[in-house]
């Protein structure tokens, strides 16, 4: 509770301009409480910033492993998971992606190593699709870089309340940034 708490508040104020009293005021507790249960904001960004990376690469590696799927269904099952991340956990990964650089080191040198790793490993499975000949010859980063860019447009959607539903939003985003790749 303490965490999405600080999820929402981080991502509504800011990480630098929320403090231990908003946090406490927000959960219904005393500011002094809290640190019976954490050590510090900073803590908190860290355990949000590494859950959220770690649920990411246990799906990467969850999909990596399997050899039943295609490349193309591989990339689309990420790509599901990420609108999905999106759609029910908005608070907490617009943190890990807008706060992060406020982690404290080592932390911040890992998460962006984490990262660069996660991106490497993402257009690996787009390789091996191009490989198997399931995905057209394209550049497998611009594809990673274009599907990371159209998922956090997913944030548009939440502040717009487009007429949309959820799942009309995924099925046209796997239509236009997946199955536009099968070769």
């Amino acid at each position: 509770m303490i965490t999405l708490a600080a999820a929402r508040l981080f991502r509504e104020k800011g990480f630098p301009s929320t403090g231990m009293r908003d946090l406490a005021g927000d959960v219904g507790v005393e500011a002094a409480s809290l640190y019976n249960h954490i050590r510090s904001k900073a803590e908190l960004l860290q355990e949000i910033c590494f859950r959220v990376a770690n649920e990411f690469n246990a799906q990467l590696l969850e999909v990596e492993a399997s050899e039943e799927m295609s490349g193309l269904e591989k990339l689309e099952a990420i790509v599901r998971f990420h609108i999905q991340m999106w759609l029910s956990r908005i608070d907490e990964v617009l943190v890990t992606n807008n706060e992060s650089k406020y982690l404290e080191e080592p932390y911040n040198g890992t998460f962006l190593n984490e990262r660069r790793v996660y991106v490497r490993r993402l257009e690996q499975v787009i390789e091996d699709g191009i490989r198997k000949g399931n995905i057209r010859k394209i550049q497998p980063y611009v594809v990673v870089l274009n599907i990371m860019s159209a998922v956090r447009g997913i944030e548009f959607w939440h502040r717009t309340k487009k007429n949309i539903s959820a799942s009309e939003l995924e099925e046209n985003m796997i239509l236009h940034l997946v199955k536009g790749l099968k070769k």
